[in-house]
């Protein structure tokens, strides 16, 4: 009997589709708050609450992997995702000096749709383009990276901002790794997780719009 093999590009696309359903049903801003919203007292609680928030906010998520699975189209495109990174704990530092950013949750939903709609098209913008793109998109996931961490202490402050920097590099190139190369399963990942980003996306900003 013919077994038939799990298709990688499917099951990434049932299980993010299935999460989409229970994230319309929430508020944004309560997907990215970690430990029920209680204030990190400790490094160790900052460490956990910046590893754990840019994954409980899929938001955050989808960004992340778009940002890998785009700088693989690249040569020497691991560079890529210090724009995003960088970006963000700049934008985690603009929240904090009480700068305020227009719109942010908007903005960030705006952003997973146009990840998403470069990764459907399989169109490559100029490294400059994209590395400007990922550092705007960087700097307002980190300004709400920093609605959890507002009034902290330093040890967890900076805890956090460690924490959320080494989960999304490690998410970014895991993404990375998979579409690396110019094969038609990347391309067909690539479109595939660029339609759910699309409809992530569309849903945070429907939220966002709502609860403004």
């Amino acid at each position: 009997m013919n077994q038939q093999k799990l298709n990688p590009v499917a099951i990434v696309r049932v299980s993010i589709l299935a999460g989409c359903g229970w994230l319309a049903t929430l508020q944004p801003a309560a997907a990215h708050h970690l430990m029920g919203g209680k204030m990190p007292s400790n490094g160790w609680e900052g460490f956990l609450s910046g590893l754990g928030h840019p994954i409980i906010g899929l938001d955050h998520l989808a960004s992340i992997v778009a940002v890998g699975l785009l700088s693989a189209l690249y040569s020497r495109g691991w560079r890529l995702p210090i724009f995003f990174l960088v970006s963000a704990m700049i934008g985690t530092g603009t929240h904090l000096l009480k700068l305020n950013l227009p719109a942010p949750e908007s903005v960030i939903a705006l952003s997973v749709i146009a990840f998403g709609v470069i990764l459907v098209l399989g169109k490559q913008l100029s490294f400059a383009s994209l590395a400007s793109l990922f550092a705007i998109a960087g700097l307002f996931h980190g300004y709400a990276y920093g609605e959890s961490i507002f009034g902290a202490e330093p040890s967890p402050l900076v805890a956090y901002l460690i924490g959320f920097t080494v989960i999304q590099a490690a998410i970014a190139l895991l993404a990375y790794k998979l579409s690396s190369g110019s094969g038609q399963k990347a391309s067909a990942l690539n479109r595939s997780f660029g339609l759910i980003a699309c409809i992530v996306g569309a849903i945070f900003l429907a939220t966002s719009l709502h609860f403004a």
